[in-house]
């Protein structure tokens, strides 16, 4: 069962969230090291649709690593987001080098509060929804944002970079 709680729970996603003033909810669960996927574990957790919950994804395009955020009843278009950036080949991250860079380990990757500040595109689907769910930056927590702050805070673009 997931616990819901409006403050913040310490991480640099959730500090980013409250120093911009943005409302935001906080959801908690116990994580699986057995999960087979790190979103669907949420999704079920937290009893919402895997299409409300998205995760976040690290390409290389180019040469320079891109953030993708994208429901987690998906799967990232690699050339879709190559193109949503002007790119022309884009290939999944090293999980080290995404670590790296963002600060966070992988499947608890946040689009927020990233150590460094890279190029991010988030699916386009997001936007008819009222709220997303996202990693807040640790595995089992997760922190629930309209779409329209998440693009705002992580300076992204909306694109169909989702198949399925």
């Amino acid at each position: 069962m997931a616990k819901k709680s409006r403050k913040s729970a310490g991480t640099p996603a959730t500090a980013a969230l409250t120093a911009a003033g943005v409302a935001f909810t906080t959801h908690s669960y116990t994580h699986d090291p057995a999960a087979a996927s790190y979103g669907e574990e949420a999704a079920e957790a937290l009893g919402v649709a895997p299409e409300q919950v998205f995760k976040t994804l690290l390409a290389d395009v180019d040469g320079t690593l891109t953030v993708a955020v994208v429901p987690v009843s998906g799967s990232l278009d690699l050339k879709a987001l190559a193109a949503a950036v002007g790119g022309k080949r884009a290939t999944m991250a090293d999980p080290a080098a995404a670590e790296r860079s963002t600060g966070y380990v992988v499947g608890g990757i946040s689009p927020l509060g990233q150590r460094k500040r890279l190029r991010t595109v988030v699916d386009a689907s997001a936007e008819g929804r009222p709220t997303v769910c996202v990693s807040a930056g640790r595995r089992g927590l997760e922190v629930e944002l309209s779409p329209g702050d998440l693009v705002a805070l992580t300076e992204a673009h909306l694109a169909p970079i989702a198949r399925g």
